[in-house]
């Protein structure tokens, strides 16, 4: 798509300086500016690169005062930054705005879609599902029998939601994601072998969450697997059966959560944490990347290590482990002193 400085300037309430005709079809960083890009200078240590660049138009604040002559247009704003957010967030939405149904997707007759959809190649969509207003199935995606996607929910590039799960509104799920596949259940047996427990529950995942590539998902044994409002799951994520996460938690990458955990609201979990089945995380907590949770955590606390304990107990136990080499040299001068005094005295 090609847009002008004129149309720009438009979209942001800002006001050209130069060619208002001036066209650009790409965004670029303002020192890598090619002919028909656009960028923006909000941060000063950039400020040179605005008298070199060849962006065709940078977005740029109303008070900033060139110093040098310009090859470049200037679309001028209250905030270069938020402006240049916005530009962003606008075309993200221009270049998604997919509708109607491609050819060789498949939607049972029993299926209800609503209005607006997207129905990319390679879909399927299976009995009694239901696709809510302007929602978006990208090609490859799978949709199992009495399913439900909420309204203006995007479902990237191969996606899978197993029968009976729920989805809410708002939600966006990148490419790969599993939602619904078996809880890890299985139980000993006689034979000294492992007997499959029925996973009969469901997923539900609330509105405004969003989840990142190659998560998954595992539907609960008995009940719901239930992932609250407003949480952001990373990529390669692993929840397990019967998990509750709390609304607006975010979770980094390569995490893992064991089944029936239950994780409170607004807590902040970093990447590749391990946490352990049937316990309880409160509200507001904080956990350190790497760290292993093994006991239930009260509300507000924060905590690092494996196993994790306070995160300032935690620094202050790691100032002495990495004197441990020093420390064991000292102790050892020291025993062979008291020897020699010990000898002495004899």
């Amino acid at each position: 798509m090609i847009f002008t400085a004129r149309q720009i300037a438009g979209i942001l309430n800002g006001t050209v300086e130069g060619n208002p005709d001036a066209q650009v079809s790409t965004v670029s960083k303002i020192e890598e500016g090619a002919p028909g890009s656009l960028s923006f200078l909000a941060n000063p240590k950039y400020t040179d690169y605005i008298y070199t660049t060849k962006a065709s138009a940078v977005i740029v604040g109303k008070d900033f005062k060139p110093q040098q002559p310009l090859n470049t247009t200037l679309i001028r704003v209250d905030d270069a930054y938020q402006s240049f957010a916005k530009l962003l967030e606008y075309y993200n939405k221009l270049n998604k705005d997919k509708k109607g149904r491609e050819e060789q997707s498949y939607v049972s007759p029993s299926a209800k879609i609503g209005n607006n959809t997207y129905i990319g190649a390679f879909v399927y969509v299976g009995e009694n599902a239901v696709i809510g207003d302007n929602t978006k199935l990208y090609p490859g995606t799978y949709i199992g029998d009495d399913v439900k996607v909420g309204a203006n929910t995007t479902l990237f590039q191969g996606v899978k939601i197993y029968h009976g799960c729920v989805i809410g509104n708002d939600c966006t799920l990148h490419a790969g994601v599993v939602i619904g596949g078996d809880g890890f259940g299985f139980a000993p047996n006689a034979e000294n072998n492992y007997s499959k427990v029925p996973q009969i529950g469901n997923v539900v995942i609330e509105d405004r969450v969003e989840i990142g590539a190659n998560t998954t998902i595992d539907r609960a044994t008995l009940g719901s697997t239930i992932i609250r409002k407003g949480v952001k799951l990373d990529n390669l994520i692993q929840i397990a059966h019967n998990v509750e996460i709390g609304e607006n938690t975010v979770i980094a990458a390569q995490t893992g959560v064991a089944g029936s955990t239950k994780i409170g609201k607004n807590c902040m979990i970093g990447g590749q944490v391990g946490i352990i089945g049937h316990i309880t995380i409160g509200d507001k907590v904080m956990i350190a990347a790497q760290s292993g949770i093994g006991s239930n955590l009260k509300d507000g606390e924060i905590v690092q290590g494996s196993p994790a304990f306070g995160v300032g107990e935690y620094k202050r136990s790691y100032v002495v482990f990495r004197k441990l080499p020093e420390l064991n040299a000292k102790i050892a001068e020291l025993e062979k002193k008291l020897k020699e005094l010990k000898q002495a005295t004899e």
